[in-house]
């Protein structure tokens, strides 16, 4: 497993988001998550549970396959 892969959740959860012009506030709105856990998040000061993933994924308007698949699209 790539020992960078949890750096790539923030990166992949914050590059989402700024695609599709949504605001911290208005991804934890569309989630059910709070702002600041969000901005946690994409700091990769924590990792997320299934169920983070999964109501980030809806969020973003997307299939948690999908977040994924972005997510091991990053390089180091």
């Amino acid at each position: 497993m790539d020992g960078h892969l949890h750096l790539n959740f923030g990166k992949t959860v914050k590059r989402l988001r700024k695609e599709r012009k949504l605001s911290q506030e208005k991804l934890a709105d569309l989630s059910g998550l709070d702002r600041s856990y969000i901005s946690i998040l994409e700091r990769n000061l924590k990792l997320p549970s299934l169920y983070t993933i999964l109501a980030l994924a809806a969020g973003l308007g997307i299939k948690a396959s999908e977040f994924i698949m972005e997510m091991e699209k990053i390089q180091y």
